[in-house]
């Protein structure tokens, strides 16, 4: 969620305008290893996840787990998504009014050092701490980078986008090598190895930002001489439309429903406590009977207050929330990737190589890992080249991270090329949606710039339908396994490769229509429906994700994959047919 108030100083003298590296300030590459540097901590932690709540106790071995259901890990990691794209809403709020971008950059990274470092202890206690220490920390991160990157590039919009896809390829590459890394330590030598090399370079990318601050002058650093009028100037355009009190009973009713729903979900789902179970049935727990009342008050929340709007404003922000309603379909699918496929690589391919196909794999691997890191090595010499007399310390910091991620690149490959037979390691194949994107985002971008750009209904369509075909893939090469039988690798490699195609055409223009449709004095609240649409996407994702076992169990693996397969299709569907409708309510924004 980006700055809504514009009361984020900027010095026009700052170091950053000065210098450049690849036709870019230089203070872009700072945000993009900082971003790095958090998502491989961040992806590095959530591909082991799953699979450590789900691993069978072993009793002093460093690979035991917490041998929970698919369903109870589904619920604990769907309530931890959830969250976190819930915080960042009040993380964003409270970085424009009262600390700023960069102290609010700063603390999130500095929570969430603490947070991995937590989970790098085998206790239950620290583990918990842990994962409350990384929501809180990301409430207060995520917001406030896109925000600084935005107020970077303020007085040279013709470089904005340019700036965005650099910066956008750094979290790409961060996932990469995240999950790649810590899944790799965490199964060859104990989870907690895996959460400890997340923490550690979740500080070290801290302290390579708050280094860089001779650079980066006093962007992001929230100027309170002008806050006071911005805010003066937002109340009195947010007048034509107040909310009122009973807006605010709505959003306070919704909200504790949807909270204690939240933490409800994974402590009945391991028998400590159900606070809906007196309104359970013999169809419906309890607590989903609370989801439906919760919903039905949100809709009409939304509908009673957009209804207030003006016809072109009212009919503008309607489209935004169909839109909001078919992201949920996109993400609830989508993020399988995270849970269920995470699982059926562990339990249900074939992952076992030798002879001449380990040693292709080991070439590709290879080649995967060494050629984007060194062209990320170049960009930061590059960087030192230019900025070493002004932040010597920021840049000696990254050379650190730098030889510890070539270091452990080279121990991983030189590991796998000395053995005679190897399996390929679960965390693996979550690291073909980031390859995928760096791979492809630039030809699928040259479609939105072409006389083909296809409409925004279009767009989710067609990627509902990319994603349904990954998973009709993948169902098509579980038909029929038996019990010891696995998947040839090439179902779920081709799977990732769809559902890349899919987010590739859904998500990165989803936030840009909210900004193209919605009046600048309304984005915020649009932009919480449209993080708060995220948020369920990911708990539906996850507690769904969590019934692949039950499913397998009592019909098969194939017909877990066929419902998502129907699922997204159907939607894709009917978002298309809505296009005339949809492009109706937008009245001429395309």
């Amino acid at each position: 969620m980006g700055r809504l108030n514009g009361d984020i100083t900027t010095s026009p003298s700052t170091d950053f305008f000065k210098s450049n590296v690849l036709g870019q300030r230089s203070g872009l590459f700072v945000l993009f290893f900082t971003e790095m540097w958090e998502r491989f901590s961040f992806y590095g932690m959530r591909v082991l996840l799953m699979q450590f709540l789900t691993a069978a106790v072993i009793q002093g071995s460093p690979f035991s787990g917490w041998s929970w259901t698919a369903q109870q890990a589904g619920a604990l990691y769907g309530t931890y998504a959830m969250m976190l794209y819930l915080t960042p809403i009040i993380g964003g709020i409270i970085a424009d009014k009262y600390i700023g971008s960069r102290k609010a950059v700063i603390i999130g990274s500095a929570i969430m050092t603490l947070g991995h470092a937590a989970m790098a202890f085998d206790t239950s206690i620290m583990f918990f701490l842990g994962l409350v220490c990384l929501v809180i920390g990301t409430g207060f991160f995520k917001p406030n980078m896109p925000s600084i990157l935005g107020e970077m590039y303020k007085d040279l919009p013709e470089k904005k986008d340019g700036a965005y896809t650099i910066f956008y390829m750094g979290v790409n590459a961060g996932a990469f090598f995240g999950m790649m890394l810590c899944g790799y330590i965490a199964e060859t030598y104990g989870w907690h190895w895996g959460f400890g090399l997340a923490g550690i370079f979740m500080l070290l990318g801290t302290l390579q930002f708050v280094f860089a601050k001779p650079l980066m002058g006093n962007l992001g650093v929230l100027n309170k001489s002008t806050s006071g009028e911005h805010k003066v100037i937002a109340e009195d355009t947010d007048t034509r439309n107040p909310f009122t009190i009973r807006d605010y009973v709505l959003i306070a009713i919704v909200s504790i429903i949807g909270f204690v729903y939240a933490f409800n979900d994974p402590l009945s789902k391991n028998g400590i406590v159900d606070v809906f179970s007196r309104l359970d049935t013999p169809f419906l727990r309890g607590q989903y009977i609370m989801v439906i009342v919760a919903l039905i008050l949100f809709i009409y929340l939304i509908v009673t207050r957009i209804m207030r709007y003006d016809k072109v404003v009212r009919d503008r922000m309607f489209a935004v929330v169909l839109l909001a309603f078919f992201l949920v379909f996109f993400f609830m699918s989508f993020e399988q990737g995270a849970t269920s496929l995470v699982l059926v690589a562990r339990d249900n391919i074939d992952r076992s190589l030798t002879g001449a196909a380990l040693t292709t794999f080991n070439v590709v691997n290879g080649l995967l890992t060494i050629v984007p890191l060194s062209i990320i090595s170049w960009v930061l010499i590059k960087l030192a080249k230019v900025t070493w007399n002004k932040i010597a310390i920021s840049n000696i910091v990254l050379f650190i991270c730098f030889g510890l991620i070539w270091g452990a690149v080279i121990w991983m490959l030189y590991n796998e090329f000395n053995k005679e037979a190897s399996e390929i390691k679960v965390s693996w194949f979550s690291i073909l949606n980031s390859f995928f994107i760096i791979a492809l985002a630039s030809s699928v971008s040259k479609i939105w710039e072409s006389k083909y750009n296809p409409s925004a209904a279009f767009k989710y369509g067609f990627g509902l339908i990319l994603v349904a075909i990954g998973f009709f893939i993948i169902g098509l090469g579980s038909i029929g396994i038996s019990q010891g039988a696995k998947i040839s690798m090439v179902f779920l490699v081709l799977t990732y490769l769809f559902h890349t195609l899919g987010e590739l055409f859904i998500s990165p223009v989803g936030l840009s229509y909210v900004s193209k449709l919605v009046p600048a004095r309304m984005l915020a609240f649009m932009f919480g429906i449209w993080y708060l649409a995220i948020a369920i996407a990911q708990k539906v994702a996850a507690v769904l994700g969590g019934q692949v076992e039950t499913i397998q169990e009592e019909h098969s693996l194939s017909y877990f994959f066929f419902l998502f397969t129907a699922i997204p299709a159907l939607a894709g569907l009917l978002v298309m047919l809505f296009n005339p409708l949809i492009k109706r309510l937008m009245h001429g924004i395309k």
